[in-house]
């Protein structure tokens, strides 16, 4: 049996048992010091890295009772996260195995907060650990560093999705899931599902297998300078056309772009607005929330109208390179955009929603804005 020292997030109990993949009543948990070392924020995310400091102390969590497959699973998310296991000297003269952070971690001048950070992340840290160790056994700590940063906009997504308001009117039954298992993981993530849902008459359905393509949150964002009357569109290759064989690959969109961890969509929307279109937006308008295909897939996007100055018409060139991003932004009257939506030209739902929206709403935004 192993005993370990942890004073970051595996603190967190339903972390360190998601990360063990069982319970952990078999384990004995006891108050401990660390001497000579402190805590400080990373630069590169939410964890703690561990820094020498003489004369300091750093609280943490002792836990004994750990097994070898147990270490074997923990050792397997700490790597990830480029942590290596150390033999250490306890305040109390006992001895514990802690996670040190290797050269590569980073770490801020900002002493880390337990507490704060279990308020924040503590749920979307769960959900991400469910995903990391769909891996072990299979996948290499490296193949899950290179893939952490759109996990966590996955799991960023499960914890958006506790406040969603639509729904009204619809049948709140149960549903059991029997077995989920992740088929596939890399930008997107893909599950195979198993279960059984309530029906309309009160049974249960037949055992059901079923598929979802697994995405993050998006922010969707239609500029609109309400003075002049014109909108912004932005242009760029899409993988949905070109993976379905349709021989026009660029498509018109409003501005978009996924939701960082601990973002909101508002936030998300200037963001994007900044590096696909160079524009500050001076108000969102809230269009509302709604699943791109919610027969398939876990895609749920949050749209807007943002109202802003639009001077000129010259198509500008943006993105960020860095992302693969080449976006050509074009400037056009209101109008011009109505007549795709109304011809079948503007090519997909959140463009074709947002015009017929921005239609209904335009007297009330120009009438504001002359105001």
């Amino acid at each position: 049996m192993k005993t370990l020292f942890f004073y970051g997030t595996m603190r967190h109990l339903p972390l360190l048992e998601c990360v063990l993949g069982r319970g952990s009543e078999h384990l004995d948990y006891a108050e401990g010091v660390l001497p000579d070392h402190t805590v400080l924020a990373a630069q590169d995310g939410p964890f703690p890295v561990l820094i020498k400091s003489d004369g300091d102390g750093v609280h943490g969590l002792k836990v004994t009772g750990l097994t070898e497959p147990d270490i074997a699973r923990l050792n397997f998310y700490e790597a990830g996260f480029d942590y290596d296991i150390k033999d250490c000297a306890l305040a109390d003269g006992s001895r514990a195995d802690v996670y040190m952070p290797t050269p590569d971690v980073r770490a801020t001048d900002t002493p880390w907060d337990f507490d704060a950070w279990a308020q924040q992340w503590a749920a979307m840290s769960v959900a991400a650990a469910e995903e990391v160790m769909d891996g072990f056994g299979t996948l290499s700590p490296e193949v899950i560093a290179a893939r952490f940063p759109q996990i966590r906009k996955r799991a960023w997504s499960r914890v958006l999705a506790q406040s969603g308001c639509h729904g009204a009117g619809v049948l709140n039954g149960r549903v059991d899931m029997i077995k989920r298992w992740r088929a596939y993981t890399g930008f997107f993530g893909f599950d195979e599902l198993r279960l059984q849902h309530e029906t309309f008459d009160g049974e249960m359905s037949d055992v059901l297998d079923r598929s979802v393509f697994i995405s993050s949150d998006a922010a969707l964002v239609l500029p609109y300078d309400p003075v002049r009357d014109r909108v912004l569109l932005v242009e760029q290759v899409r993988m949905g056309p070109i993976g379905r064989h349709d021989p026009v690959a660029w498509q018109m969109e409003p501005v978009a772009g996924l939701i960082d961890p601990g973002e909101m969509p508002r936030e998300t929307a200037r963001r994007e607005a900044r590096e696909e279109a160079g524009l500050e937006l001076q108000h969102l308008e809230d269009v509302g929330g709604y699943y791109a295909s919610p027969g398939a897939t876990t895609e749920y996007f949050y749209m807007f109208v943002g109202l802003c100055d639009l001077p000129s018409t010259e198509p500008r060139i943006g993105g960020e390179a860095d992302e693969g991003e080449n976006i050509r932004a074009h400037v056009m009257p209101f109008q011009s955009l109505l007549d795709m939506a109304e011809d079948g030209r503007t090519g997909n739902v959140p463009l074709t929603l947002l015009a017929y929206w921005l239609a209904r709403h335009r007297d009330r935004l120009r009438a504001h804005a002359a105001g």
